[in-house]
């Protein structure tokens, strides 16, 4: 089995959304879906919601947030 990478996933382009993290293919904010799955809605929620939404991207938005926690310390 391959390593999931969530760069695979994710990008940053100054021309989409002013450079926040998106997922690729989409218009979707990671902090969007992060925000949502903080506030308790669940991945089927998620993916019902937000049809261009995958089960990799919100793995993706997870480990992105923790590769971002991991470059402050």
């Amino acid at each position: 089995m391959s390593k999931f990478h969530w760069d695979d996933h994710i990008e940053e382009r100054a021309d989409l959304l002013g450079g926040k993290p998106v997922f690729k293919g989409t218009r979707i904010p990671v902090e969007l879906i992060l925000t949502e799955l903080g506030n308790g809605l669940d991945q089927n929620e998620l993916l019902a919601n937000y049809p261009s939404l995958k089960r990799d991207h919100i793995r993706a938005a997870m480990l992105f947030a923790a590769a971002m926690l991991k470059m402050e310390a």
